[in-house]
């Protein structure tokens, strides 16, 4: 790649500033990460340690307090903080601490070295004690099932770790009670390949007395603002820093479910522009309320963890691949990506001939859907002998048995065990309360005792608080969101290290969920054949801006669903074979695995042959189609529409997926951008695994491909 064609590259993506060519020089992470290995190191004088990959740097001064004095993104070379806080804060038998930090900065508009001299500590703070550096660690177990994934994943993500260990301050305490004992630990880690840092904290009351967590924050930055808008605006830009915690839930997406970020005013901040001082450049990670937990003695408690991703862009695709990558990264099970069926009937025929019908085209998962009459719940001995040798037969033929189940927007064993208070859907049980624990604890019994793989988890929890005060496992209101948030993720953390595959309808990756909705209304599927075919491919691209394709599911009505009636339907399989194949193509072609929601597969050799012909090329492809996917037109039945696969780490390099939705034959030359795909001079491309064509890359790193694709069919292109 010669130097100049990718200044200029660079400089379209907004990667590098027209007046330095200090980006033009890098190795692009998102093509090749291994030059940007993390280290972490003390510096010379002892006075500060650093964090450092590359990519970003976290510079955290040790005297006369630790405070973060420097956090770059030495991508573009800016500074994302542009002042000094406090490492992190907590509330403790109702006294706020702050944790480190130091004060005396002149001004908050920018952090001047010369400054650092003079900044002093707070002695009603935690000081600083001790650190130690290590390796990152896996922050829970995770039973890889290979089979299901493009590629092998390392667990935990290599990378560096740094914990920072505070005292309280002399004579602190409250009610008579010493803190002398107290520590909080401020853990950070950097990863290689990826500009990354995580973050969290750890309070251990080593005191000889209980001490309460009322509530804390475990990260606090003074942000440079986006932007700068004098009256009151509309619409604010956040900071170009992407955060996400795993304290998420309420939502299939990272914007609704991520519950322990917060993007404030800064009342310190008194030379801003905006008349109000209403910038949101004040970034806190806590929760919404809480947690409200009683550390007893020689107890410890653990915060949620953030993660903090430094984008070098603002172009859209490129901050959607950086954040995508670092779900790969940190989450790694979303790239288990089973192809499945849902199964409408649980009677022991109709799942045997289910596990049956998907060993003979290749299908690797049964779920026993909703309304079959799968009882998760039941304890009968007897049933459950009866569930394993389903699964033990699905074994057999290399095919995994799981269930449906539903927590919230139901009612609980009884009125006493219900949510107290406000709920998301309707009535919903405390996981609080005894039922709830009784719940999660014979969820894991059943798929133990009949060897089940997957566990569909419906009205997963959704945040729910809960006021009661006679439930055991919570005291009232204000412990309510954190004790359900840790028995939910328990039972997800449970399953990801016994190899029970997660569909959640909810944001649970970071703790262990593997396939959440792609983002659809389930009443489209009561529409007309036709209509589905479109809304799909719609419903892909704008799902995956965030999502890689294995994270989100999609689904395919093979009998009326929502109703809809025949229009709607696909059965009888073999009368809408047209129809039934342009789903597999749309679906398999995009990575995404749908829901296949009926009694069978196929009812005619012709049919089973198609759908066999579209498994084997998902998993002929697999690799690249779980790869990273590139928005290049949105279909709207208007014109052609495509899609691009890249992955410049594997021996296919690009898959593009064309589709025609015209009643007539398209022929046209795309113009096709191959920059991700890693190729830079020439690129090896051939349609439906035909004959190889050399093209030639221009200097913006696009090819001109022509293509004739005929009415409403499709067609692939493999790029090597």
């Amino acid at each position: 790649m010669g130097m100049k064609a990718l200044s200029i590259f660079l400089l379209v993506l907004g990667l590098a500033d027209p007046f330095t060519t200090r980006a033009a020089a890098r190795v692009d992470w998102l093509l090749d990460p291994s030059p940007y290995q993390a280290q972490v190191a003390r510096s010379a004088d002892g006075r500060e340690v650093v964090l450092d990959n590359g990519l970003v740097r976290r510079v955290i001064r040790l005297v006369p307090n630790a405070a973060t004095v420097a956090f770059e993104n030495l991508m573009t070379g800016e500074s994302i903080i542009r002042a000094v806080r406090p490492e992190a804060s907590v509330v403790l038998d109702g006294v706020r601490y702050e944790v480190g930090g130091l004060r005396g900065q002149p001004l908050q508009s920018f952090l001047k070295p010369a400054w650092l001299e003079t900044l002093e500590a707070n002695t009603n703070a935690f000081q600083f004690a001790s650190l130690k550096t290590g390796q990152t660690e896996a922050r829970f177990a995770w039973k890889k099932r290979l089979e299901w994934m493009p590629k092998d994943a390392p667990w935990p993500p290599p990378g560096v770790s740094l914990t920072l260990e505070f005292r309280p301050p002399t004579g602190s305490g409250g009610a008579g009670q010493s803190r002398e004992g107290l520590a909080v630990e401020v853990h950070y880690e950097l990863y290689d390949g990826l500009p990354l840092v995580s973050k969290w904290i750890v309070v251990r009351n080593g005191t000889p007395h209980a001490v309460l967590l009322n509530s804390f924050v475990s990260e606090i930055l003074a942000a440079v603002e986006y932007e700068s808008y004098v009256d009151d605006n509309p619409r604010w830009e956040l900071p170009s820093l992407y955060v996400e915690t795993d304290y998420a839930f309420g939502g299939m997406g990272s914007k609704g479910g991520n519950r322990g970020v917060r993007w404030g005013v800064d009342p310190e901040y008194s030379s801003q522009v905006n008349y109000n001082r209403n910038t949101p450049c004040l970034l806190e990670c806590r929760l919404p309320q809480g947690p409200d937990q009683e550390i007893a003695p020689g107890g410890s408690f653990e915060s949620m963890r953030a993660f903090e991703l430094a984008h070098d862009s603002t172009e859209r695709e490129r901050k959607g691949l950086a954040q995508r990558r670092m779900y790969r990264t940190i989450a790694p099970w979303i790239t288990e990506n089973p192809v499945l069926m849902h199964v409408r009937s649980a009677r022991p025929d109709a799942v045997k001939l289910a596990i049956d019908q998907c060993a003979e085209v290749g299908f690797e998962m049964v779920i026993l859907t909703f309304g079959s009459g799968f009882d998760f719940e039941s304890r009968d001995q007897k049933y459950q002998a009866q569930l394993k040798e389903l699964a033990d037969y699905g074994k057999s033929k290399g095919i995994v048995l799981g269930g449906y189940s539903l927590c919230s927007s139901r009612a609980a064993g009884t009125p006493a065990d219900n949510t107290v208070g406000p709920t998301a859907f309707g009535v919903a049980p405390c996981l609080g309360a005894k039922w709830g624990r009784e719940y999660i604890d014979q969820l894991k019994s059943f798929m133990e005792n009949a060897g089940l793989g997957v566990l569909e988890h419906d009205g997963s929890y959704p945040g729910d608080t809960c006021a009661a005060t006679n439930h055991p496992f919570h005291r009232g209101f204000e412990d309510s969101q954190w004790v359900q948030w840790k028995a939910i993720t328990g039972l997800y953390k449970w399953c990801c290290a016994n190899g029970v595959y997660l569909n959640i309808p909810d944001w649970y990756f970071l703790n262990g969920g593997t396939k959440t909705g792609m983002g659809y209304r389930e009443v489209n599927w009561s529409l007309p054949r036709a209509y589905q075919e479109i809304i799909e491919r719609q419903n892909i691209f704008d799902g995956t801006w965030e999502k890689t394709p294995s994270m989100g599911w999609m689904f395919v009505p093979l009998t009326e669903y929502q109703g809809g009636g025949a229009a709607a339907t696909i059965e009888p399989l073999k009368d809408h074979l047209p129809h039934y194949e342009q789903r597999l193509a749309n679906l398999f072609g995009a990575g995404v695995i749908a829901c296949y929601r009926g009694p069978r597969l196929y009812d005619t050799d012709e049919t089973k042959a198609v759908v066999k012909r579209w498994v084997e090329f998902y998993k002929q492809h697999r690799e690249v189609l779980n790869a990273d996917l590139l928005h290049l037109r949105r279909a709207d039945g208007r014109d052609l529409d495509y899609i691009l696969h890249v992955n410049p780490a594997g021996q296919e390099k690009g898959l593009l997926m064309v589709y025609n939705p015209l009643e007539q034959e398209v022929s046209r030359t795309l113009r096709i951008p191959l920059y991700y795909t890693g190729k830079t001079d020439t690129a090896s491309v051939s349609e439906r695994d035909g004959a190889v064509t050399t093209f030639k890359l221009d200097r913006e790193y696009y090819i001109d491909l022509p293509v004739t694709v005929p009415a409403r069919q499709g067609t692939w292109f493999v790029v090597r």
